[in-house]
């Protein structure tokens, strides 16, 4: 394959205020050989996990409820996202990094999780991949409220739904996050619950 290569990459920060934002500057080889210059912005802001918590005897799914100041930028009229349970990799271990995230955020202290895919979230312009987790929760495993670490300022509200309601709740619009949806789908899609 000739085109697709890149070269003379030159990277100027922009932001390092919460993550990093570079401007980036390099040459792109076009199909017809050509080489063009292009400049593109970058956000990264690290690797993330998330995951589906579900109880296949109860049909039910844990989800979170928080702010989230862009989508209140962007019309989301009370900031207000129902999603699954997320965090950003610390360590650079994901399956590590998402049973902490389970008990932080939900209160659940789980063992076990599989892995079902990763997806870049918006390649045009994050870095950010993303892993995709499910796993099982049963009552007897909750230990805290959850809400969310403190010195985070996540504020984060649990939710324990059936996945009918899960699902009714993307089909009219009340879960928008691109994560819970494709977790929503592969569940329904892999005949989680039967």
């Amino acid at each position: 394959m000739k085109y697709g290569k890149v070269r003379n990459i030159k990277k100027e920060l922009l932001s390092d205020n919460w993550y990093s934002l570079h401007k980036v500057t390099f040459e792109y080889q076009r199909e017809d050989g050509e080489w063009e210059t292009q400049i593109r912005e970058a956000y990264d802001r690290g690797n993330g996990a998330v995951i589906l918590l579900y109880n296949k005897e109860k049909g039910s799914v844990i989800l979170t409820r928080q702010f989230r100041m862009p989508t209140y930028l962007n019309g989301n009229e009370d900031g207000m996202m129902v999603e699954a349970c997320a965090g950003i990799l610390e360590k650079g271990n994901a399956e590590q990094t998402i049973i902490m995230e389970v008990e932080e955020e939900t209160g659940y202290k789980i063992t076990e999780v599989q892995k079902v895919f990763e997806s870049y979230m918006s390649p045009g312009s994050v870095t950010e991949v993303l892993y995709f987790f499910i796993g099982q929760y049963e009552a007897n495993m909750k230990v805290s409220e959850g809400g969310g670490a403190e010195d985070e300022t996540e504020n984060i509200e649990v939710l324990e739904m059936t996945f009918q309601k899960a699902q009714q709740m993307m089909s009219n619009g009340q879960i928008k996050d691109a994560k819970t949806i494709m977790l929503l789908q592969y569940a329904q899609i892999n005949g989680l619950f039967g």
